[in-house]
């Protein structure tokens, strides 16, 4: 590489800096040459020199120290010119240096997101997409957020995470946020018409991709379904069936709370699947003896052909690619998914399943 493109591949952010630099440095000879000069000039001190100069570049307005010649008056209209001339060129540098180190954050950022693959995509980042956002990240899950308020957008920065600036309902917004090369899409707008107009640009975008979105009203559902989701929730519907078994189902509740009450809870829900190297492929139930010997219980096992046997007897037989939905502490279902099972997959390849 010659040592122009070398030059050419400063970032912006470097050449402002050392622009700020060398202009610093020439106001410092600025005042280096005004103290000797009149110091040679009126025969001042070096101090009382240095002090002229101080005065006339920051135009304070103090009298002289003693009366000038005109050379010493020629010299400080010299020292003046000079001297403002820099200050006005630092002061400009710096304010473009905090202007463009903003457009240099963006544009490395767009390139960050072009190049991503499989990552998923949140359109809204208020208290619903923010705690999304936050899970996603503690499981290394590739992240970025489509937002347009300027709050939220201070937010994000300061948790962080990859963004574009725009509307979600914009094509433009969702091709810059790499919609060709997601995994999902996650619509955590506050309006359910927003969500189904994003829903409906997204689709057409990508056809394959998987579209979860938030509804506020479940009689939306269809709507949004309609409009090309994959799958629909509705925060405020599980809220209130959550405050309501509160009151009618007290000691549910409790074990509910007890499940998801964070990453510290003793016993927590997995999944795990069977891989084509483990051993109880072809076995029942009886055979392997997971609650003897793991303490996990399985409440559900999900075949390759996505039915859901719940509660499975002692004689149902184990096949390669079942998805077993266990219960136990995590350590002990961590050790049967790694030594019986053989699932070997990371939180973010299970994730990569939907």
């Amino acid at each position: 590489m010659s040592s122009l493109k070398k030059l050419q591949n400063y970032s912006i952010e470097n050449a402002a800096t050392i622009r700020i630099v060398l202009a610093t440095v020439f106001l410092g000879i600025v005042f280096f040459l005004g103290s000797v000069g009149y110091h040679v000039i009126e025969g001042l001190s070096f101090f009382d020199g240095f002090y002229m100069t101080f005065i006339t570049i920051t135009t304070i307005g103090f009298r002289e120290v003693s009366n000038l010649s005109v050379e010493g008056r020629i010299l400080t209209i010299v020292v003046f010119v000079l001297g403002i001339g820099v200050i006005s060129y630092i002061a400009s540098q710096t304010t473009q240096l905090i202007f463009e180190s903003e457009l240099f954050f963006e544009r490395m950022m767009n390139k960050r997101i072009k190049k991503m693959k499989d990552h998923y995509i949140i359109c809204g980042y208020g208290r619903i997409g923010h705690r999304i956002a936050q899970d996603l990240k503690k499981a290394d899950l590739p992240v970025v957020i489509v937002e347009n308020r300027e709050s939220s957008i201070d937010r994000i920065k300061k948790d962080q995470l990859e963004y574009v600036e725009g509307n979600a309902q914009d094509e433009e917004s969702l091709l810059s946020a790499g919609i060709q090369e997601a995994k999902a899409l996650i619509c955590s707008l506050s309006s359910d018409q927003d969500n189904v107009f994003t829903t409906l640009v997204a689709r057409e975008l990508k056809p394959d991709i998987f579209i979860l979105v938030r509804t506020n009203e479940n009689k939306n559902r269809r709507k949004i379904l309609k409009a090309g989701a994959n799958k629909v929730i509705s925060p405020y519907e599980i809220g209130a069936d959550r405050m309501a078994n509160v009151i009618l189902r007290p000691n549910v509740d409790k074990f509910l709370e007890k499940m998801t009450s964070g990453d510290h809870q003793d016993h927590t829900f997995e999944e795990v699947q069977i891989s084509d190297k483990s051993d109880v492929v072809g076995k029942s139930l009886m055979d392997i003896h997971v609650r003897n010997k793991f303490s996990v219980l399985i409440i559900a096992i999900i075949p390759g052909n996505g039915s859901i046997d719940f509660n499975p007897g002692g004689d149902t037989v184990l096949n390669e690619g079942d998805s077993l939905i266990v219960l136990g502490d995590q350590d002990k279902i961590d050790v049967f998914r790694t030594t019986v099972c053989q699932d070997e997959r990371s939180l973010s390849e299970r994730a990569e399943e939907i």
